[in-house]
């Protein structure tokens, strides 16, 4: 992609891949007894495209927009439990453009079972906890078993979402989100962190509020990446105020440019990728006059180094 540092191989940390199996979980929520709600209503209540039923086919449909943005290559996320076989699907459509990431509550009782078929069958490559929406600490032991799943595995990647959570397609269809924030603490891995040294756990969106956390964190455990991903709407909570820029300077300075990963927290069709978040993104990173080097390894180099399998 042509970027104001010249043209740089852009892979996007954060896509989520809203599968049909997705919108079918949300109507079976939706739904009343004797009042069934199908994929089918929710989409056009949302005003977005019902995806196609066949995985590999939505995975197409992603490839193309890829192509259409120029993005070379993306990490698909399968945004509610159980779905790591749509991702697995798209990721063997296509492995040379998608990883893929899968959702898991590990206070499920198949949790550690799921885990270790999604990563070492299925071939995926990050493993996504929400610990607010699913109310667990990641410093309880139940979780040690997935942690070592990836210590092993080498390219497999803990995406942790801590800080605030606002699901806006639940919001939209006035869904009851009951999280938890007393969960939501980045400080929360510290130990886990310093436990698992082998394992690279990625927080999305600057710690999504909790920044000042989020920074001492990653001053104290190399082994921990930002993703950028998404408006970043928590600066409202800020204080002083800060802007994008100067959210991207102070993380610069902690984490360097090698543990920040370009992510667009891109989700539905029809808007499919969502190019408001780069251009941001580029325009405060430019702000900054980083050079094109530290912009290749946001943009891209940093996340196909982090899920190498060498």
């Amino acid at each position: 992609m042509n970027t104001p540092w010249g043209t740089i191989a852009i892979s996007d940390a954060h896509v989520h891949f809203f599968s049909r199996r997705f919108f079918e979980e949300l109507a079976k929520q939706k739904s009343a007894p004797g009042k069934p709600v199908t994929a089918d209503l929710i989409t056009k209540t949302l005003g977005w495209e019902l995806p196609p039923s066949n995985n590999a086919d939505l995975a197409e449909r992603w490839v193309i927009e890829l192509d259409r943005r120029e993005v070379s290559h993306a990490a698909l996320i399968a945004s509610v439990p159980g779905d790591e076989d749509s991702v697995g699907d798209a990721v063997q459509a296509f492995p040379d453009r998608i990883d893929g990431y899968f959702m898991i509550n590990p206070l499920a009782p198949d949790a550690v079972e799921r885990c270790r078929r999604a990563v070492n069958t299925l071939g995926l490559c990050g493993i996504c906890l929400f610990p607010a929406m699913h109310q667990f600490s990641v410093r309880d032991k139940s979780l040690e078993p997935i942690y070592r799943i990836a210590a092993t595995t080498p390219g497999t990647v803990v995406f942790v979402h801590m800080g605030v959570l606002s699901v806006g397609v639940r919001h939209k269809l006035q869904l009851p989100s009951k999280f938890d924030m007393s969960f939501s603490n980045p400080i929360e891995l510290h130990t886990v962190a310093l436990n698992y040294p082998q394992v690279r756990f990625v927080i999305p969106h600057f710690g999504a509020g909790y920044f000042r956390e989020v920074l001492m964190l990653g001053d104290l455990v190399p082994n921990v990446y930002l993703d950028t991903s998404s408006s970043n709407s928590w600066v409202k909570y800020h204080t002083p105020s800060i802007d994008l820029s100067a959210i991207f300077r102070q993380a610069f300075d902690v984490y360097g440019a090698e543990r920040l990963l370009f992510g667009s927290d891109s989700s539905f069709f029809p808007r499919g990728w969502n190019t408001e978040i780069f251009h941001a993104q580029s325009a405060a990173l430019k702000e900054l006059n980083i050079s094109a080097e530290d912009a290749r390894a946001v943009f891209g180099e940093n996340l196909r180094k982090l899920l190498s399998k060498k």
